[in-house]
This record gives structure tokens, sequence and C-alpha cells, in this order.
């Protein structure tokens, strides 16, 4: 069985489900790696000062924004800080027809799926509803320190199971 992505809880008013999310395609792409024609030995990349031509270990380094005159120093930690947290629950905040909703402006496609068999019923009722209804709900999520909105169709690209596919925080705004 696929291993999901995401693991969390589906809500949308008082009702809450266990769900998994799963990727709908797979990644093709190729990974090359850097050869020493003739030899075949990779070509590892060093981190060096600029200035001095001297090796830095991982632990010395920080990031730095150039304003043009000097730079700030951002430590890893203040980053932590200001990203969004991982999403324990994908919240459904409102639904909308899926006649109204731009295919153009969709993006990565995923399954979600009831996290154990003994959730099926009620997912499958709310895929039911969402169906007879031609209705897909909208929601906010982060995953991969990423927040966006999720469009959730049973029907969305013709498939029989849900998709939650990301579009762009003012594509999604422009859906509601």
């Amino acid at each position: 069985m696929a291993r999901p992505v995401w693991a969390g809880t589906l809500t949308f008013g008082l009702v809450s489900l266990p769900v998994g999310l799963y990727t709908a395609t797979d990644s093709h792409t190729i990974h090359f790696h850097q050869l020493q024609r003739g030899t075949f030995d990779r070509i590892r990349n060093r981190r060096v000062n600029e200035r001095t031509g001297k090796e830095v270990q991982l632990d010395d380094i920080v990031k730095g924004y150039n304003t043009g005159a000097e730079y700030v120093l951002v430590e890893p930690k203040e980053l932590d800080d200001i990203a969004p947290g991982r999403s324990r629950s994908l919240e459904i905040a409102g639904f909308v027809d899926l006649t109204d909703v731009d295919r153009a402006l969709l993006d990565k496609i995923y399954y979600l799926g009831p996290r154990g068999a003994e959730h099926g019923k009620i997912y499958s009722l709310l895929e039911q509803a969402l169906e007879k209804s031609g209705k897909a709900g909208i929601a906010t999520f982060v995953m991969r320190q990423l927040s966006a909105y999720r469009l959730f169709s049973p029907v969305a690209y013709g498939r029989t199971s849900p998709a939650l596919t990301a579009g762009s925080g003012s594509a999604a705004e422009d859906l509601g």
C-alpha cells in the first residue's frame, strides 16, 4: 500500500475525518551526477570563502540579504520562527461550484483518502455529497513549509477519487 506524504484530519463544521494525502503523479526527472571525464570520479562541491579561498564549515554559514549598502544576517532559528508550521488538519473553509473553477489555476494533484477502513463510509458520504452537488471544497493547508489554498473535489479532472489540488493564494481568492 502507498504511504501518505501527509496524514492528518479533514475538517468542516463539526465533522472531523482522519485522512491521508497521496501523490497522484510520479516525477520522471532524471538525476545526473557530475563526473570527471575519463576517470568517472564524482565531483564534490565545497563551500569556500570568496575572499580567503578557505573552506568553510556548514555550522559557520549564515544567510544574508544584500540591501545594497550592507548585508542583513538571518539566522536559521529566525527563519523557522516565521515559517508556517505543518498543518495537522485540512480545514474546508467553504464550497464553490466546480463549474466556476478555472482549471488553469490548478497545480499539483494529490489523492486524498480515509486513514483506515473504519472511516471509509464517512469519507464516501462526503465524496458522494460533493459529486451530487457539483461542489468543491476550498481549504487552507500547510505542507513542506508552503501555505496555500487547496481545492477538494471528487470529480476534478474526471477522477472518481477526490483530488486535492494546489492553487496560488490569489487564484483561490478569485474562486470564493
